[in-house]
């Protein structure tokens, strides 16, 4: 009788006998690879949109140069997004193979390679924001243009990984805009005082 209720039953509702104790899971098959594409796409944003704007606010604290801040900008979200694409593939291969160890179905494995993807398509965009603004705004009001839209999008990205998660979005909202306020405050002022000591 054990043995009839531990044998595969492909017509078995969730909730029929022996599922729980044999560890089934009763998600749709591709949920987790769905909600790993978008976690990778999220934190691709975020870094995308904080990373290129400090790196774009500091060279614009140092010099007023269009060519050296587009150069600079260029540089960042190039290499921003392969390395938030390498590291996201590094790390959801290692999920995999713990998932291949337990046994999971291969439909049900997350995908290196769409994380990867999503990553880096994710960071383009968020990156897309603050360089642009960079390279269109007139020079008098470059930098507080690029700070005032950075925070506004990290606060929508926020606000989403807070729904994503299904936590506080007030609490991440703060979180993540206090963090790149500081980002670019810091990378401002070395830029600047970079500026002043060359000049």
């Amino acid at each position: 009788m054990t043995d009839l209720m531990n044998r595969p039953q492909p017509d078995c509702p969730a909730d029929c006998p022996g599922t729980e104790e044999r560890g089934v899971d009763r998600h749709e098959p591709g949920t987790g690879e769905r909600l790993n594409r978008l976690r990778a796409a999220v934190l691709g944003a975020n870094d995308g949109i904080v990373s290129t704007a400090a790196v774009v606010v500091g060279v614009a604290g140092a010099t007023s140069d269009q060519t050296t801040i587009a150069m600079s900008g260029l540089a960042a979200v190039i290499g921003g997004a392969v390395s938030m694409a390498l590291g996201e593939y590094v790390s959801v291969s290692s999920q995999r193979d713990s998932e291949r160890a337990m046994g999971l179905a291969e439909e049900m494995q997350v995908n290196p390679w769409s994380a990867a993807i999503a990553s880096f398509l994710s960071f383009l965009l968020g990156a897309a924001l603050p360089f642009a603004t960079a390279l269109l705004a007139p020079a008098s009001w470059r930098i507080a243009a690029i700070f005032v839209l950075t925070l506004v999008a990290l606060a929508l990205t926020g606000a989403l990984s807070a729904k994503l998660g299904e936590a506080p979005v007030a609490r991440s909202v703060t979180r993540i805009v206090v963090g790149g306020t500081m980002a670019l405050a810091a990378t401002f002022a070395i830029g600047s005082l970079f500026g002043a000591n060359v000049g």
